[in-house]
């Protein structure tokens, strides 16, 4: 099974990103993956997502959401965490703001692996406990390790 810290990194978990509004969020979730992933293009990554919300939000409510999709190009899953400075309204069930986005980019032929994914993502984020250590984590290295810790079960 792929735990989550191997397909998110230090480097793609940040923490204070400027928001705006949700299509400015999602470009910028674009361009961080693309910079550290150049063989991606950001452009691309960008419209998968947007493409993606259109069908229905990734707002889980909670202040979460959970910005996924299919990209052609992608080899293995990867992830990427950013806490806003201020919430974004994301159209989520709750009609809550979000401003804790987990994100899951995985291979053209999803497999039962990515649902087991996202069902992770999910389910970590269900914890109250998990999202006040995100939302008082200071670095990217401690947003990054509160999922390492959550994932060893601490």
């Amino acid at each position: 099974m792929i735990r989550l810290e191997h397909i998110l990194t230090p480097g793609r978990s940040l923490v204070n990103v400027p928001g705006g509004s949700k299509k400015r969020v999602l470009e910028q979730i674009a361009n961080l993956v693309a910079r550290e992933l150049p063989d991606l293009d950001g452009q691309d990554i960008f419209e998968s997502l947007v493409a993606r919300e259109k069908l229905g939000s990734t707002g889980f409510g909670n202040g979460i959401a959970i910005p996924h999709c299919r990209l052609p190009g992608c080899a293995a899953p990867i992830s990427a965490l950013l806490r806003l400075e201020a919430p974004v309204d994301f159209d989520a069930i709750d009609g809550a703001p979000v401003d804790l986005l987990f994100v899951l980019l995985v291979p053209e032929a999803a497999t039962d692996e990515h649902l087991e994914l996202l069902r992770q993502i999910a389910s970590m984020l269900d914890r109250s406990d998990v999202r006040e250590r995100l939302r008082h984590a200071q670095s990217s290295d401690s947003l990054y390790q509160v999922v390492v810790d959550v994932q060893n079960g601490s």
